[in-house]
């Protein structure tokens, strides 16, 4: 079986813990940044199979990263991308469309509905050794 790579760019220590916990109890390999700029530096330097941002970061925002990310044309340049938002408004979920985000998750969301999202993204993506 492969061990998925997953990003959590959370700037909350309490989610960011909850997130990695989840991820990693079920198996996956979890890296984690604090925020966008360090985000970008290893999304510069690491393969992974799913990156989870959050929107409202420092230094740059999970809409940043993943427009910076699409452009990159880098390894993770195509990887799928859920955005963690408490910004429901419907001019934000366009913004995040019109910025290659593939999954838009309202907060408050539950870790397992983050986990259903991560494996229906990761299935669907080969994930993996591509």
């Amino acid at each position: 079986m492969t061990t998925y790579q997953i990003l959590i760019a959370e700037d909350e220590p309490a989610l960011r813990f909850l997130l990695q916990e989840t991820l990693a109890d079920e198996g996956y390999n979890v890296v984690e940044a604090e925020d966008g700029k360090q985000a970008q530096e290893k999304l510069s330097s690491h393969p992974f199979d799913l990156v989870i941002l959050d929107y409202m970061m420092p230094e740059a925002t999970g809409i940043e990263v993943c427009e910076w990310l699409r452009q990159s044309g880098g390894v993770n340049a195509q990887k799928p991308v859920i955005l963690l938002t408490a910004k429901a408004q419907e001019k934000d979920r366009i913004r995040a469309e019109q910025a290659g985000v593939s999954l838009y998750m309202s907060k408050p969301f539950s870790p397992l509905q983050l986990m259903d999202a991560a494996e229906e993204l990761l299935s669907s993506s080969g994930g993996g050794d591509e």
